[in-house]
Parts: C-alpha cells; structure tokens; sequence
C-alpha cells in the first residue's frame, strides 16, 4: 500500500476517533480494510459501556470475524490512530491480523514499538508488519486537545469546590 492510501483510511480511523472524542470517551478510533474495502469500524467506549475491553481495536476485531465469519482476519489492515495497548496487541497477534498502521506512539502504554515489541516478536506464532507514524500529528492532536480539556474541566470543578 502506497503511503497516500495508508492516509486515507487513517483519515477514516480519525473520523471514529472524533465520534469517541464526542461522547466523551478517549479518542482513538480504528478500522480493519480487506480488498481495498473496511470491513469494520469502531471507536472507544470503555467509559460508556464500563468494559475494559471495549477498546477500538478489539470492536473493529470483533466485527471484523463477525463480516468474515472467521477469527482469522488474514490478508487484512487494521488502522489505530494510537499505538496499541498490550491488550489490543494481543489480540491483534490472535486473530492473525498481518499488517498494522498506527498513529501516534504511546509511550505509557504502546506494546508496538514504545514499551515492547509485541507485534514484532518471533517467539509469538505470528508477526505484524508494522507502518507506524501516519497522521501522526492529527491522530496526537486529537488526543493532546482531549486531555488538555480534561485538565482544564477538572481545574474548574476544582476551583469551585
């Protein structure tokens, strides 16, 4: 895949982070492509629904086999506009999913490339390729602006108590 059509789709992944960003919940959003086509669509809702395991990526995933009727997401792309967790990597690593694309790094919790190298390590049964830094800034931004304005609205509660 070109770089261009790695944007575009990560583009598509920033579009499910701003509906996740809009119910409150943190904005990350992630799709999974197959034939040129996405397959799956989701965005974070650990807050709205009080799961843990509702992260983007194992939504798309979990639709992803639902479309494909099959755990094995083979000749897919997932795109994430954040570095997954090792939870998300695990996953990924299960259900087989060859190639990742990712936006931005997460140093506090990135299991891609930030903390460990999960997706990437010859002893798991499966390997990822690993396109990391598209939309880098947006899919950042997106997710700086979020935090900022939590701070911001916990200084104000806080201000007025």
């Amino acid at each position: 895949m070109t770089r261009t059509l790695d944007e575009h789709y990560m583009q598509q992944a920033l579009f499910e982070a701003e509906k996740a960003g809009a119910l409150g919940e943190v904005p990350i959003g992630a799709i999974i492509v197959k034939d040129d086509r996405i397959i799956a669509r989701a965005h974070n809702l650990r807050e709205t629904t009080q799961r843990a395991t509702t992260h983007a990526e194992l939504l798309a995933i979990e639709q992803a086999c639902e479309e494909l009727s099959s755990w094995r997401l083979e000749n897919t792309t997932l795109y994430v506009t954040l570095e997954p967790c090792p939870m998300c990597a695990g996953a990924i690593l299960q259900s087989r999913i060859p190639r990742v694309v990712y936006g931005a790094t997460d140093p506090k919790a990135g299991c891609v490339h930030s903390l460990y190298s999960l997706l990437n390590d010859s002893r798991f049964n499966h390997e990822c390729t690993v396109t990391a830094g598209v939309l880098e800034d947006e899919t950042g931004s997106i997710l700086t602006s979020f935090f900022r304005q939590l701070r911001e609205q916990k200084k104000k509660r806080q201000g007025h108590n």
